[in-house]
């Protein structure tokens, strides 16, 4: 049987930190993952409305192979200054790819929208990502955090819930862990139905978020799409374009190419399609960014490496509904949280 690291979270993969910011107000935020060293990444996107930044240099064939860190945030395209405020906070701790006597840290990231949500967006002529950026930085620690209304889920939306940031984590027969981090702002639902069942109930491991399983019998409207913004009755209206977006970080301590860590993104999005109904959809911008920071060798490579990805998608998928458990109300919100509509508490 799987079973998690000593925190479920993606702070179990040996190497790296994690810091947040946010603004109550605004109702938004800013997650980063700092790796200690340099560490090799990748990405694939499969929703139809990403926004990202330095995504193009994690494809295999381009020359740059390690990154400094990965940052998620809200704001949409507004929250892409983000990346900036880290970098600022990188470059002051001498980190970066060295060109000649100058260091420019590789940063790459992708947002949320999260607009709509209630928050006071009246920010004046300069965005706040970019210091929200830095402080998430300057705060990166291995300290546990919440899941939930936490960083760059604070403001993040579901279809009929409140999304939040989740994460989780395994560890492999290999001796490596696996572990996701995630902000779950989906256009479609976690949720079988109307009901407070989890898409991810066959992954989860104990009760970690609430060990409700699956509804005997499923509901027999479970097929029928809940989209945000959309009523049920009108299902066939689009929601907004570029709404919404899940985007997510799969990492691990395994030694792994480049080339693998695109092949261990592309399968990991087997999790959204496990946790969220519907996932990709062209009004998402459904994205996952792979790290690893090579600090356990695969015994037997091919064999190691398949159960990985195997298992990044279970991983996923568990952090999806977790984010979405924990979350918690604040003032202003315009959905009830998971806890509040179905009055169930994590353990």
């Amino acid at each position: 049987m799987p079973r998690p690291g000593p925190t479920n979270s993606i702070l179990d993969v040996a190497g790296l930190t994690v810091g947040h910011a946010e603004d109550a107000r605004l109702k938004s935020g800013v997650t980063v993952v700092i790796a200690d060293e340099p560490a090799t990444a990748s990405v694939q996107v499969m929703g139809g409305a990403p926004g990202t930044r330095d995504t193009e240099l994690l494809a295999p064939e381009e020359t740059v192979d390690r990154i400094d860190a990965l940052v998620l945030s809200g704001g949409s395209a507004f929250g892409l200054d983000a990346v900036a405020g880290v970098q600022a906070a990188l470059r002051e701790q001498g980190r970066g790819f060295a060109i000649g006597p100058v260091t420019v840290p590789i940063v790459p990231g992708a947002i949320v929208f999260d607009l709509l949500n209630g928050g006071d967006k009246a920010w004046g002529r300069f965005p706040p990502y970019r210091d929200l950026g830095y402080a998430a930085a300057t705060a990166a620690s291995r300290a546990p955090f919440a899941c939930g209304t936490t960083g760059a889920g604070v403001g993040a939306t579901t279809a009929i819930l409140k999304g939040g940031l989740g994460t989780a984590s395994t560890v492999l027969a290999s001796g490596a862990t696996v572990a996701a981090l995630v902000v779950v702002n989906a256009v479609g639902s976690t949720n079988v139905g109307d009901g407070a069942h989890f898409w991810a109930a066959p992954f989860e491991i104990g009760a970690e978020f609430g060990g409700l399983g699956l509804p005997s019998p499923l509901p027999a409207d479970a097929a029928v799409p809940r989209l945000k913004g959309v009523a049920r009755s009108d299902a066939a209206d689009a929601p907004a374009l570029g709404g919404n977006t899940t985007i997510a970080i799969v990492a691990t301590d395994a030694a792994i190419t480049k080339a693998q860590a695109k092949r261990l993104a592309v399968q990991a999005h087997d999790g959204f399609a496990r946790a969220i109904y519907p996932a990709h959809t062209p009004f998402d911008g459904d994205l996952i960014f792979t790290l690893a920071t090579g600090k356990i060798a695969l015994a037997d490579p091919l064999p190691d490496f398949v159960a990985l990805t195997i298992e990044a998608g279970n991983v996923l998928a568990r952090a999806i509904a977790r984010g979405v458990a924990a979350a918690t109300p604040a003032a202003g919100d315009q959905l009830p949280t998971w806890q509040e509509r179905f009055g169930h508490e994590l353990p």
